[in-house]
């Protein structure tokens, strides 16, 4: 039987028989308010994004099929977060801090993506997720928020596939990322300030020999390489155990010399 696909990207939840759909879906003899109605109720949970839509339309019995992509679950985590990226040490630097409600909303969002075969073992996947991104859940790492799943401590919400937050509890949330974001940035002043103890320091020394001091120390590896440029250390000329600064400055010192001989 011939069958025609319309793909579209929709408001999640808010599809109409407006362009683009309803134009294409008109010749096609189909329904179109039956299928603005589907997509719109599996759309639902993706409201305030756009979503890529499928209607595979057989156009000798009229019956129409609705398949829906989702974003990555990162991305839906970072949404639900209300955070632009996730962190860039999620062991140290935690970004923001999700209820169980928001994890089970991802959860049914990304539903027939994830390898679990029931809502708890994909909530569990999320949670996952979050753990890389340096997201809290229930304010807990997720170690420990996964043994609290475990445990049956949200098997209510789960069971209820609760996924809405009042005013107030969105209202907390967003307070405590903000404390999180005050943290991360107190921390980084810390590190900056020890890093450039040790590299006033150890000036004149090998970029290596710093480097490991810098490490030693417990100094992330991304402010290390703003402090410390590997591009010194790749200098021409550079050789093994010679001060960074010093091994750049040879180039310039040989093209001087050349140039007076000259």
């Amino acid at each position: 039987m011939p069958t025609q696909t319309i793909e579209a990207l929709v408001e999640g939840g808010k599809a109409s028989a407006a362009p683009p759909l309803g134009p294409a879906l008109g010749p096609l003899g189909v329904n179109v308010g039956q299928v603005v109605s589907e997509i719109n109720k599996k759309t639902a949970l993706f409201q305030g994004m756009q979503v890529p839509v499928k209607v595979s339309v057989d156009t000798a019995s009229r019956a129409f099929t609705v398949s829906i992509g989702t974003p990555p679950a990162s991305a839906l985590a970072k949404k639900e977060a209300g955070i632009e990226k996730g962190s860039g040490n999620p062991l140290m630097d935690k970004v923001a801090d999700l209820r169980i409600e928001q994890i089970i909303k991802i959860a049914k969002m990304k539903d027939t993506q994830l390898l679990g075969k029931g809502l708890k073992a994909k909530v569990k996947e999320i949670i996952g997720t979050c753990n890389s991104m340096g997201i809290l859940v229930e304010g807990k790492p997720a170690v420990d928020a996964i043994k609290m799943v475990n445990e049956g401590a949200f098997d209510e919400e789960i069971r209820q596939e609760k996924t809405e937050l009042t005013a107030q509890e969105l209202k907390e949330l967003e307070v405590e990322r903000k404390k999180l974001a005050e943290e991360i940035e107190r921390r980084k002043e810390e590190f900056l300030a020890k890093a450039k103890f040790i590299i006033d320091s150890m000036a004149g020394k090998a970029r290596g020999e710093i480097k490991a001091k810098l490490v030693e120390a417990g100094i992330p590896n991304k402010i290390i390489d703003e402090l410390l440029p590997a591009a010194a250390a790749a200098a021409p000329g550079a050789e093994a155990g010679k001060p960074a600064a010093t091994a750049a400055a040879q180039p310039a010192a040989a093209k001087k010399e050349e140039k007076e001989k000259k």
